[in-house]
């Protein structure tokens, strides 16, 4: 079998490069299905995505692609209301700006160290940073507590700028102007979301594609970088002229006959994240709000994502995402223990009572999740992908260029490179 274009992965970016893709093109895709992490399940009356999403398209050309070539009746907007909680009471986020909400104390510590912090040209890691830029008492309040659940890793293992523009920085100036007018100031402070869930922006792609044209079920077993062919596990053979990856970039190194690229696949980590979408017989007290965040240890899960109040639902219908290391496997035991555990620290935090009734439920193992940046491992990541580039290979998305970006990132990226080859 032959193909020009020979696209490993049916998620964001593998599609998005081939609805743009003008001659002949094959995707792969492991799963029995498309959408990568972009997927919607349907259970009983409530609307759940594989992982949780929210849509803020800048480029009009994929505003105009994903919501102005839908009925405006298909999404809701909502500006945004995400809160942390913190000493049995919700703080306005990100945290760092919303300082004066807290106890009078701890609003004094923060602002102490704030103003006594010790900032440097050069931050060595992730958690020197926090440091330098925030001071210790915001620093172990809420950024080393969450981010270390979120990441689950140790913060100096990370790069300084592991989140890039997505971390929500913030100088003395800005938190003060933020306290006098009683401003809550976030990133994308309005978003979109598609009432029958991220799957719609699927569909959308799937318009410009050829259904026959997509390989499902279909497993690697390997790729030969010289010959410009993948054997896949029932034996298929198929010949490429270029080679469009989405798949995670250490999965992808390891199914080389590179030795090289094989022992540095090893190096690269990141978290799992175990996913419950959970949908109850009414409706929360917490009803006005779309994203709560827990930096407390004494909780098992570090998010929440409100579906019902971001959609309208009548009952409460919630994700929830608990951090993993990169080496835990996460067994049927696991996922049980959470979830009482989850079910416990929902009462405790008055989300739920002894009232409320667990109607549906599902977990979801995110494997990976969030990609672990640090700087020289980077360095080894984009030497790498230089090298492959003139080999005709081509490493794309949050995965497949294993680094921290958004679903149109990933997009604008995968049509670029399909104008450019």
């Amino acid at each position: 079998m032959k193909t020009k274009y020979l696209i490993i992965g049916a998620g964001i970016s593998g599609l998005t490069f081939a609805s743009y893709c003008k001659e002949n093109y094959l995707i792969i895709e492991k799963d029995s299905e498309v959408g990568g992490y972009c997927k919607t399940h349907y259970n009983k009356d409530y609307v759940w995505d594989y992982a949780g999403h929210f849509f803020h398209f800048k480029t009009d050309e994929f505003k105009k692609k994903f919501i102005d070539s839908l009925d405006k009746n298909d999404f809701v907007t909502q500006d945004k209301k995400t809160f942390i909680y913190f000493d049995d009471k919700l703080v306005d986020f990100p945290f760092q700006t919303h300082i004066h909400e807290l106890s009078k104390d701890k609003f004094i510590d923060c602002l102490y160290d704030l103003f006594n912090k010790e900032e440097k040209e050069n931050y060595d890691n992730f958690l020197d940073m926090l440091y330098g830029k925030f001071g210790k008492s915001i620093t172990e309040m809420f950024l080393k507590p969450y981010n270390e659940k979120l990441y689950a890793v140790d913060l100096t293992k990370l790069d300084k700028d592991a989140m890039g523009r997505f971390f929500p920085y913030a100088d003395i100036k800005a938190i003060i102007d933020n306290m006098k007018q009683n401003k809550v100031n976030s990133y994308n402070n309005t978003f979109m979301y598609p009432k029958k869930g991220a799957q719609v922006i699927i569909d959308v792609l799937m318009k410009d594609i050829d259904e026959n044209k997509i390989l499902l079920n279909s497993v690697i077993q390997s790729i030969n970088l010289e010959d410009k062919k993948v054997i896949l596990t029932d034996g298929t053979e198929i010949y490429y002229e270029y080679l469009i990856n989405s798949m995670p970039f250490d999965k992808f190194l390891k199914l080389t006959n590179n030795k090289e690229y094989i022992d540095f696949s090893n190096e690269l980590t990141y978290n799992k994240v175990l996913v419950f979408n959970l949908g109850f017989n009414k409706k929360s007290k917490y009803n006005d709000h779309h994203w709560l965040y827990f930096p407390d240890k004494n909780i098992n899960f570090y998010r929440v994502g409100f579906y019902d109040n971001i959609l309208g639902a009548d009952k409460l219908s919630m994700y929830i995402e608990i951090g993993y290391p990169k080496g835990t496997v996460i067994t049927d035991e696991d996922i049980n223990r959470q979830l009482s555990l989850t079910l416990d620290n929902l009462k405790k935090c008055g989300i739920i009572d002894d009232t409320f009734s667990l109607v549906a439920y599902e977990s979801i193992v995110m494997d990976p999740a969030y990609v672990h940046i640090d700087a020289q491992n980077d360095l080894k990541v984009r030497k790498i992908m230089k090298d492959l580039a003139n080999k005709n290979v081509y490493s794309v998305g949050r995965y497949g260029a294993w680094t921290y970006c958004s679903m149109e990132d990933c997009m604008v990226e995968a049509k670029e490179l399909s104008e450019k080859i």
